[in-house]
């Protein structure tokens, strides 16, 4: 009796099975979650730093104050919390963006309000290099110009990129108050624009601010679960597994 032992696989086929099994892992999958992780920073990260700078910056109101006059040229802890606020908040907006980008399941006019989204980060960012002046009046210094531009084009291409984004194809076979959250919310902010800038309304414009923003937090939770999907199937990569010699059987 002579006992045959099984044949030892060589370090080729050992190496091949390894990275069969690597090219299974759903890796896309993980920058779906990775996205979503984003998109809930993006939320918490803005409400703590909303929260904060309330409560350090003298003489400031979250009912009555715009939230760009948080680093209002002049005022206290105008740098801090543009360099350590707005800044760190647009790049967690850009980076959910970037994240979900290959796996946003956009077509046709919902693709240009991805792409229209855009606006928010750059919006954020910009804001801690083109402060408004304080008491961020409509007139003022070139600054302020250029506070109130980034201001219009953030807010206008933001409203037109949510409705857009309401005709994503994951959409469509979902509960229809999604879609229409999304309209109204891409609505709600071009309305809550010209509201606020209205004098009538200055003693509550930073509430009506932070309702726009609300629209904007829900809005981005929705898309991060509802429209970043996972869209494309991970494949086994059989390019390295080792192939027989010519002419062997």
């Amino acid at each position: 009796f002579s006992p045959t032992w099984p044949a030892r696989p060589t370090v080729g086929a050992s190496l091949a099975q390894t990275l069969d099994v690597t090219e299974r892992i759903p890796l896309p999958m993980n920058r779906v979650r990775l996205a979503r992780v984003l998109a809930v920073c993006v939320v918490l990260f803005a409400l703590a730093f909303y929260g904060v700078g309330a409560a350090i910056k003298p003489g400031y109101s979250s009912v009555s104050h715009f939230i760009g006059e948080l680093n209002a040229t002049g005022t206290a802890w105008a740098q801090e919390l543009g360099y350590f606020g707005f800044i760190p908040l647009g790049g967690l907006f850009g980076a959910f963006l970037w994240a979900a980008g290959p796996h946003a399941q956009v077509r046709g006019a919902s693709r240009w309000g991805w792409f229209l989204l855009w606006a928010q980060p750059l919006s954020l960012v910009a804001v801690a290099f083109v402060p408004c002046d304080a008491a961020c009046p409509l007139e003022g210094s070139a600054s302020q110009a250029l506070h109130n531009l980034q201001g219009v084009v953030a807010y206008f291409a933001s409203g037109l990129g949510l409705l857009l984004l309401s005709f994503a194809p994951p959409l469509a076979g979902s509960p229809a108050y999604r879609r229409y959250f999304l309209r109204l919310a891409g609505v709600a902010f071009a309305i809550i624009f010209f509201v606020m800038l209205s004098p009538d309304v200055a003693s509550i414009r930073g509430v009506l601010q932070r309702t726009a923003d609300a629209f904007l937090a829900v809005s981005l939770l929705l898309i991060a679960w509802r429209v970043v999907r996972q869209g494309t199937q991970v494949t086994p990569n059989n390019s390295f597994k080792p192939r027989p010699l010519r002419g062997s059987a």
